[in-house]
């Protein structure tokens, strides 16, 4: 009995509703093969399949919007009853289980609508700035607007430190002062850099240094400039044909806010001062004022009431909200924060506002595969249409570092890619918010322990892999640094580790060769030791080699996994020796199109 998902199931991937889907399976002692078919309202469908000389095959159109599962019970004449289902949470090939054995069935995702994404994000290069820790674009060097008990490091080489009480809380937050400024003066290095667009962390005011504590949604917090300094930022920004993605910090606010206001710090009653402040329905209160439900228990960070419809009016509720004030200002993209713990209805009016503006991209922080994320009880249909197009790609970050760390093997790497391919939605697929570092982990430097041969492997699998190249500020200058807050320093400017600066330029322009243009295609290809990927688009093809191991290898075509390779492309999967811990890339290969 064999069943491949990534081959024996057509059309491959993510389906619109109402698309016919035709199964092939090989069950030769077979009596009987059936399809069984799980809906997302959880009915289930059997469905008989027509043996053939090439095994047994069934085509259902399906109808309703959402993931599907599936498996086959297979019966022989003998009676014996098994099923070919998953095999080890994965697609591609299937195993058999016997009739009471748990196994975990195929994904079908289904979806309302094709998703469609800005030309610009599509391949964009997108730089990631925590601005504090940037760029000071004073000419005297003066920090805008300090913040009352806070403190300025004496040197930007300092290490950055908390001031903490004896609950774990800061209570007194630290500053480099980086700010708006900074980043217009660095456009120019930026773009020679080859970076399409700029996607900065929170910057509307706020006590703390990452502005996760929001304060004031329509004020750009003064330590990083004025309303001025912003709208100089837009325009210089696209006067150089790039873009900027903010951070959307929609389901909790700071408590010294102005919506909470629990330090009397602002004119308007807060929710914290009177029960009857117009923000007081913004906020759970177990006991009013000092007992409040808060973002995973931080005080600091009393959460929205995920119902509370006068909340999202304020942040979507059309062009005077604050989405549709910055975003008529320029902004061409939302990266949502902790998107799990937003209401769907608050998700879909977000994307039903930024859809009434031209080119612009809403992505989402999501840490597992979005396709089937259940938060809070229930799967949050983020693919299905009217929601995000794209996410956080965390899950291919961390295989790219497994496998560059020798956790991974080439074929477990390669499955686990194709079942993410097999379970996005294209356009999402090929288009994911992928870096190495963020500010919520360690940087990748020092996830690599400073190994360069494994930074450069890292490199250019990320060069190689679908999803935006997304590069944390400093990674490339050699900043290095554990969890929050060892990987928030200051740039290292006039200090940047050339060699691997190096590394990164050489692997980034890669992006910009004719085999990413448009809609790239991505296919993987594997043996015992060597890990393939080929990226093409017209003619035009790039082929990767990667080889982890500590000896040399040589990839022969003929013992190597390709079913998965357009057959159109496996002449050009040559023999190809790999020396250890080392890759091999063939850029500007041609291939006779069909």
């Amino acid at each position: 009995m064999h069943y491949d998902s990534f081959i024996d199931r057509k059309p491959f991937g993510a389906v619109v509703v109402d698309t016919a889907v035709s199964w092939q399976i090989q069950a030769t002692e077979a009596k009987v093969c059936t399809l069984l078919l799980a809906q997302p309202d959880g009915q289930m469908q059997a469905h008989v399949m027509q043996a053939g000389p090439r095994g047994f095959s069934a085509t259902v159109q399906i109808t309703q919007a959402g993931v599907w599962y599936y498996a086959f019970r297979v019966e022989t004449d003998t009676g014996q009853l098994t099923y070919a289902a998953q095999a080890g949470g994965f697609g591609g090939s299937g195993q058999v289980y016997q009739a009471d054995a748990q196994a975990p069935w195929y994904q079908l995702t289904v979806v309302s609508r094709r998703e469609t994404l800005p030309a610009w994000y599509q391949n964009a290069r997108i730089y990631h700035i925590f601005v504090d820790r940037f760029n000071n674009g004073n000419t005297d060097g003066h920090v805008n607007a300090p913040k009352p008990n806070s403190f300025l490091y004496g040197q930007l080489t300092d290490a950055p430190y908390y001031v903490k009480d004896a609950n774990g809380e800061v209570v007194r937050w630290d500053f480099y002062g980086g700010n708006l400024a900074g980043i217009t003066e660095k456009l120019d290095w930026l773009k020679a850099q080859g970076f399409t667009a700029l996607y900065l962390s929170p910057i509307f005011e706020a006590v703390s240094n990452h502005r996760y504590d929001t304060a004031d949604y329509m004020r750009i917090d003064p330590m990083l400039g004025t309303l001025a300094d912003f709208k100089t930022l837009v325009a210089q920004l696209h006067q150089r044909g790039m873009r900027l993605i903010l951070d959307g910090v929609f389901n909790h606010v700071g408590r010294d806010s102005r919506y909470f206001n629990a330090a009397g710090r602002y004119p308007d009653l807060g929710a914290a001062q009177s029960q009857a402040s117009p923000y007081a329905q913004w906020f759970t209160f177990k006991h009013w004022p000092d007992d409040y439900d808060a973002w995973w228990g931080v005080r600091d960070l009393p959460a929205i009431n995920k119902q509370a419809r006068d909340f999202q009016q304020f942040i979507a509720g059309g062009p005077t909200s604050v989405l549709g004030y910055w975003t008529g200002l320029g902004v061409d993209g939302w990266r949502l924060d902790v998107v799990d713990e937003l209401d769907m209805a608050f998700v879909y009016q977000i994307r039903a506002l930024l859809d009434q503006y031209p080119q612009r991209v809403l992505i989402g922080e999501v840490w597992e595969d979005a396709s089937h994320k259940i938060a809070y009880g229930r799967r949050r249909p983020y693919f299905e249409g009217h929601a995000l197009q794209a996410v956080m790609n965390y899950p291919q970050r961390q295989w790219m570092i497994d496998y560059v760390l020798g956790k991974l093997s080439p074929a477990s790497f390669g499955r686990q890619l194709k079942t993410l391919e097999e379970n996005y939605p294209a356009a999402i697929f090929a288009n994911n918010f992928t870096s190495l570092s963020t500010h919520d982990t360690k940087r990748v430097l020092t996830v690599l322990g400073h190994d360069l041969a494994q930074l450069s492997q890292l490199l250019w699998l990320q060069a190689m892999l679908p999803g935006d190249w997304v590069e944390f500020y400093g990674d490339a200058a050699g900043l290095d640094g554990g969890v929050d807050p060892q990987n928030r320093k200051y740039y290292p400017w006039g200090r940047e580790n050339q060699a691997i600066q190096a590394l990164y330029q050489q692997a980034k322009a890669l992006r910009q060769t004719p085999a990413f243009a448009g809609n790239s295609g991505f296919a993987a290809f594997w043996d015992a030791e060597l890990f393939g990927v080929l990226r093409y688009s017209g003619e035009a093809v790039v082929i990767g080699y990667f080889n982890t191991g500590a000896q040399a290898a040589t990839l022969v075509p003929d013992a190597a996994e390709l079913a998965y390779v357009p057959e159109a492309l496996r002449a050009l999967i040559q023999p190809v020796t790999v020396p250890a811990h080392a890759q091999l890339i063939q850029p500007g290969l041609q291939h006779e199109s069909s």
